[in-house]
């Protein structure tokens, strides 16, 4: 498990820019502009999963914005939560139309629902990745006036294997069933708004597909969409026609 000094080493004495090395800043200019300048949109993996929800994605998953995304996720550069987060509601917004005026601010009105890593993951990485960024973008989406809360109710009800070298079909195949929503958890998303799944990147969608499976089950959840911080960036290309 990391060290409170780790933390606070990667926070106040960043060595170099994740995306591209520039020293002495977690983020330089121009990878932070690759990450949060552009307009979020709707990405469609080929194949599309069955059950996968409308998904807004903030940048394709390539070059520096890879590097970030694996940065923060595999090397614990936490300097760069908030840089990720503010993508990651930027994605959300577009999904939810929050580039408009907000709705009253005290109805709960974004449910962000983090896809979760594996209790192993969790423990080689020091931290939960993706709740940690949704937390984030939560932040981020309050400041500006939207309702918004982070909701972790997914757990995973059986082991996995990893992702890494499988085909869609396998990874579709790999997760389905795989995950729950805890006990408790259907209250929580039952009293109304949207409920958005997140995660920091999509690839084939299979993740995706599984967790909108266990949230459907949930009565009173009707309107549910996806966000990430990127996806591959052919789902982004497809959409260009």
């Amino acid at each position: 498990m990391r060290r409170w000094w780790q933390d606070f080493t990667d926070l106040a004495l960043p060595t170099a820019c994740g995306g591209c090395g520039t020293p002495r800043t977690a983020l330089c200019a121009r990878c932070r502009a690759a990450l949060t300048d552009g307009t979020a949109r709707r990405v469609r993996p080929r194949p599309e999963p069955s059950g996968l929800p409308v998904v807004h994605a903030a940048a394709p998953y390539q070059g520096a914005v890879r590097q970030l995304v694996l940065a923060h996720k595999e090397r614990g550069a936490l300097a760069l939560t908030g840089p990720l987060g503010e993508a990651l509601a930027g994605a959300v917004g577009g999904g939810a139309g929050a580039g408009g005026a907000p709705r009253n601010p005290r109805t709960p009105l974004l449910h962000l629902v983090p896809v979760p890593s594996s209790r192993a993951a969790t423990r080689a990485r020091g931290h939960d990745p993706t709740r940690r960024i949704a937390r984030a973008a939560a932040g981020a989406l309050r400041r500006a006036g939207w309702a918004a809360q982070v909701v972790p109710v997914l757990r995973q009800r059986r082991g996995v294997r990893d992702q890494v070298g499988l085909d869609p079909g396998e990874r579709r195949a790999n997760l389905h069933g795989a995950l729950r929503v805890v006990e408790g958890g259907h209250a929580l998303l039952a009293v109304g708004g949207r409920v958005v799944i997140v995660d920091d990147v999509m690839t084939t969608g299979a993740s995706l597909s599984e967790a909108a499976r266990a949230l459907s089950a949930v009565n009173g959840v009707s309107d549910l969409t996806a966000a990430v911080v990127a996806a591959a960036s052919d789902s982004f290309e497809r959409n260009r026609n």
